[in-house]
């Protein structure tokens, strides 16, 4: 069966604003799911692809009004994962999860338990299952990423224009994002900001971490404590950076993981949380303050905590 987003014969696509300045390499990642980088820009090279019937370069910026040419693309069987059903659970709870939505963007209250997309190993994420639940929406793409085991808010675009804006104002550090997190011990006061640069590593088992490097990518947290707990402390982390497992590694580095953190956490701490009913990582993305890319206007959304994250602070002794 072909995918949807494969051509089986020369397709001619009308850019619209939606497209509006994108690079044609980009638009055609976009265009053919599962299609190898390398084979889309063989086929730009080979001049297969056409824009306005004439051969076009990988970094050309496409205008309001072109028509451009698609090949018909051959993606082997193994490549041509179909989409996930929108009767699946995971998928159609997704529905009960958004916390707003208009013409411009969709805000999710993401579950704990779900990738952002799919990948090595994992078949299906949010973003295709929301593709899933909207099929007539013709372009949905994540703003930024949240990883699998966190739950919180998650921005999705509805348009190219808004996934740009959206993008800007977070490479210029003006979209503020504040997570809850529940770590070991008694934070200290003094520790509002922790700056201590990140770098990634493969381990021998394949397995990847992030540790705190004098070579890694400069990285910065801010934190305010929330409440203190007998035997832990709910912080609000704020980054300022946007680096992989920040906020995890920047709490194990201070001396106090967050509970159940399969990669950075304590043993002895997490079987504690385990015996009070926790069987997730207790890091929420609490809330987004960011400029609305079609109205400009300043918006914070907010999402909940999950009952499970919820129920365990209840049981903890506050001190």
């Amino acid at each position: 069966m072909n995918n949807p987003q494969t051509p089986s014969k020369v397709e001619l696509v009308t850019i619209d604003e939606d497209h509006l300045g994108q690079r044609i390499d980009n638009f055609l990642v976009t265009k053919l799911k599962g299609v190898p980088k390398s084979m889309i820009y063989r086929i730009v090279r080979k001049g297969e692809v056409r824009v306005n019937k004439k051969r076009i370069k990988p970094e050309y910026k496409l205008q309001d009004g072109d028509v451009v040419r698609i090949p018909p693309v051959r993606v082997s069987a193994g490549d041509d994962k179909p989409a996930p059903s929108a009767k699946l659970t995971k998928v159609s709870q997704l529905e009960e999860r958004i916390v707003f939505e208009d013409n411009a963007l969709i805000v999710l209250n993401k579950p704990s338990g779900i990738a952002v997309h799919g990948g090595s190993g994992v078949d299906f994420g949010v973003i295709e299952a929301m593709r899933s639940l909207r099929p007539q929406q013709k372009f949905l793409e994540l703003v930024h990423r949240l990883d699998k085991e966190t739950s919180g808010v998650l921005l999705i675009a509805k348009k190219r224009s808004a996934l740009k804006h959206l993008h800007d104002q977070l490479r210029y550090k003006k979209m503020q994002k504040d997570y809850f997190a529940l770590v070991r011990g008694d934070w200290q006061s003094h520790d509002k900001v922790v700056n201590a640069p990140l770098l990634k590593l493969t381990l021998k088992s394949g397995e990847r971490i992030v540790r705190v490097n004098q070579e890694g990518k400069q990285s910065e947290t801010r934190f305010k404590i929330k409440q203190r707990y007998k035997g832990a402390t709910l912080v609000q982390a704020s980054p300022v950076t946007g680096r992989t497992h920040q906020i995890r590694v920047h709490c194990q580095y201070t001396g106090h993981p967050i509970a159940c953190d399969d990669k950075y956490s304590e043993q002895k701490f997490d079987d504690s949380m385990r015996a009070l009913g926790l069987n997730r990582l207790f890091l929420h993305a609490a809330q987004l303050k960011f400029t609305h890319p079609i109205t400009e206007e300043v918006m914070q959304v907010k999402a909940p905590l999950d009952k499970a994250l919820e129920n365990l602070l209840l049981k903890l002794e506050r001190v």
